[in-house]
C-alpha cells in the first residue's frame, strides 16, 4: 500500500507541470410509455411493467430513471416489491401514483446506496493522499460530491479535509436527488454504538486517533453529530445529474458512487457535465477507466495505473 501511495504522490505532483417543456397530460403518459417500450423492446411482461413504472415516475414526479442501467433498476424494483409484499411491478406503479410515501420509498430504492463512513478503505486512502497534494495549492478549494451517498460520505470527506488542515478553507458541495433525501441528510446523526463500529473502518483506511474526536454527543450520550466547524463546511443541495446543468467550477469531483447506475447514454451525459465543471488540474474520481476512444479522455491523465482517478491536463 505504501508503494501505491508513493506512485500516486509522484504522479499527482508531476501532472502539475503539464500544462424543458411541461410534462404531458395523463393521456400522453400511456402513449409516451408505449413508445419507450417499443424502443427498448421489452421481452417480458415484467420488463414492460418496468418501462411503464419509470415513465410514470418521470411524468408524475419529474424524476427520470429511464436512462439508468435497466438490469440494475429491475433488481432494485423486484427487491422493493418483495419488501412491500407486492406481487407485480404494476401494483407498485399504482402505489407510487396515489401514495407519496410509496413514491419516496421507490426513490430511495433507486438512488445510490447509502454509504458508511470509511466503508471503502482504498477509496478513503486514495482520497486522503489526493486531498493533500491536489488542494493545498488552491486558495479556496471546492469539492463536489455528486449524487452523494448520504451524510456519512460527506462526513468522511470533511474529516479527511480537517486532517489535511484544509477544512477551514474548503467548501464541500454535496448534492442529492430529491428534497426528501435533502431533509434526511441535513438532520442526520448516528447511534454511538455504530460510531464505535466505524472506528475499525477508519483505522483500516489510515486514520489515526479516535473517530469520536470529530463528533459531538447528543440525546443523553446516545447519538453523535458531526462537529459544527466541520458540518458548516458542507453545503447540501438538491440536484439532478440527469437534467441539471453545471452550477460551479470545482477542484475535485467525486462521482464514483453515482456512475455505476447509469446506462451508456446517460453516463456520457454525466461525464460531459463533470468535464464542464472541473477546473484545470482538478481531480476527477470515477467508478471505472475512461474509454480511450471517448473524446473527453484526452483532457485527463490517470494519477495511478489501474485506478480510475484522473487529473485534468487540458
Amino acid at each position: 500500500m505504501s508503494s501505491l501511495f508513493a506512485t500516486l504522490k509522484a504522479a499527482l505532483r508531476g501532472d502539475e507541470e503539464v500544462a424543458a417543456s411541461p410534462p404531458p397530460t395523463v393521456t400522453p403518459l400511456i402513449v409516451a410509455a408505449a413508445g419507450a417500450a417499443r424502443r427498448h423492446s421489452p421481452s417480458t411482461v415484467e420488463e414492460l411493467e418496468l418501462e411503464l413504472l419509470l415513465e410514470a415516475l418521470f411524468q408524475c414526479h419529474g424524476y427520470d430513471f429511464r436512462g439508468y442501467e435497466r438490469a440494475l433498476v429491475m433488481r432494485k424494483v423486484q427487491a422493493l416489491c418483495a419488501q412491500m409484499g407486492l406481487l407485480t411491478i404494476s401494483a407498485l406503479q399504482s402505489r407510487i401514483l396515489h401514495d407519496d410515501g410509496a413514491y419516496h420509498t421507490l426513490l430511495r430504492a433507486l438512488y445510490v446506496a447509502p454509504a458508511l463512513m470509511f466503508d471503502d478503505t482504498l477509496e478513503a486512502s486514495m482520497l486522503r493522499l489526493s486531498l493533500g497534494i491536489s488542494l493545498h495549492g488552491v486558495a479556496l478549494p471546492r469539492v463536489w460530491l455528486a449524487d452523494c451517498a448520504g451524510a456519512q460520505q460527506a462526513w468522511t470527506l470533511a474529516i479527511l479535509l480537517e486532517q489535511e488542515q484544509l477544512a477551514a478553507r474548503t467548501e464541500i458541495y454535496a448534492t442529492v436527488n430529491s428534497d426528501a433525501m435533502l431533509a434526511e441528510v441535513q438532520q442526520a446523526s448516528l447511534p454511538m454504538a455504530q460510531l464505535s463500529e466505524l472506528q475499525l473502518n477508519y483505522v483500516r483506511s489510515g486514520g489515526v486517533g479516535k473517530l469520536i474526536d470529530y463528533f459531538d454527543v447528543s440525546d443523553h450520550g446516545t447519538r453523535a453529530v458531526l462537529k459544527p466547524q466541520l458540518a458548516g463546511r458542507i453545503t447540501w443541495a438538491q440536484y439532478n445529474l440527469v437534467t441539471d446543468a453545471s452550477f460551479n467550477e470545482f477542484h475535485m469531483i467525486l462521482g464514483q458512487r453515482a456512475l455505476p447506475d447509469f446506462g451508456p447514454a446517460l453516463r456520457r451525459r454525466v461525464l460531459q457535465l463533470f468535464d464542464d465543471s472541473l477546473a484545470p488540474f482538478g481531480l476527477l474520481a470515477l467508478d471505472r477507466d475512461l474509454d480511450d476512444h471517448d473524446p473527453l479522455a484526452r483532457h485527463y491523465k490517470p494519477v495511478l495505473a489501474h485506478q480510475p482517478w484522473y487529473k485534468r491536463i487540458a
